[in-house]
């Protein structure tokens, strides 16, 4: 669970709950009109220009803006030391007996063991990155189109309540219902838009930025260990992809362990 998105979701509307409810009645801001134009003209606005299948599955990938989880780099750098260290004294169908948990290392090493040559297997490994990051980036390009669409439609919503306010001038009784539709179709554009599409959209930017160097480490790691390279070594090639904290914590590991 993303505790940062779940937490930011829940204070932002928990903060506008609070606003209207120390104002008045959270009633007279539910309008049905006001809703039926921003969600739903939003939602058919993005449709067209995705597919029905592509909309669907956007909100599959949003998923992974609250529930998603990440193996760190220091992990991953483990674990393929372990499996370069097995490799090198049983070979590479001794792979074949250690437990990887991760999904995309495990079906890299199936195919190492299973005999597959170096470049077959990089090229699957790295076709399958490539329609990963696709899949990502047209679910947050969907979110951040949604962003662009809820306030136009709000604000399409505010011009249709001024035009029947203003052509029933005559009727007091028509302009509340009318001013009501103006004014929260525009609120309803803002908060779709701030709280929710664009958020989960720039989420989704890092979960993808976060899964392809994930990917790209292990990717990296099984073709040395494909090679046979010294598990040393291939620890220094995959620590350039660690941050300056990570990089930190590893070598107070490392000195923890010769101590």
């Amino acid at each position: 669970m993303d505790l940062a998105t779940l937490i930011g979701i829940v204070v932002a509307v928990g903060s506008i709950i609070a606003a209207i409810m120390m104002g008045g009645e959270i009633g007279s801001f539910i309008n049905a009109p006001g809703l039926m134009i921003v969600v739903g003209g939003t939602f058919a606005v993005v449709t067209m220009k995705y597919s029905l299948g592509d909309m669907l599955g956007a909100f599959g990938v949003a998923g992974k803006a609250f529930i998603h989880k990440v193996q760190q780099p220091s992990e991953i750098i483990e674990q393929s030391v372990e499996l370069a260290n097995v490799a090198r004294k049983e070979g590479l169908l001794g792979l074949e007996n250690v437990e990887v948990k991760n999904e995309f290392l495990a079906k890299g090493i199936t195919m190492v063991v299973d005999g597959n040559p170096p470049e077959l297997v990089h090229k699957i490994l790295s076709k399958e990155i490539s329609l990963s990051i696709e899949r990502n980036e047209k679910g947050l390009g969907i979110f951040k189109a949604m962003g662009d669409v809820a306030p136009a439609m709000g604000m399409i919503g505010t011009l249709i309540g001024l035009v029947q306010m203003m052509s029933n001038m005559s009727d007091p009784k028509s302009i509340g219902p009318a001013m009501a539709v103006a004014l929260l179709t525009t609120l309803y554009g803002a908060v779709i838009a701030t709280v929710f599409a664009l958020p989960i959209a720039d989420k989704l930017a890092l979960r993808s930025n976060e899964e392809r160097l994930t990917k790209s480490m292990i990717l990296e790691s099984i073709s040395a260990i494909q090679e046979g390279l010294n598990p040393r070594m291939i620890e220094g090639l995959l620590s350039i992809y660690l941050t300056g904290n990570d990089k930190s914590k590893e070598k107070e590991e490392m000195n923890g362990e010769a101590a």
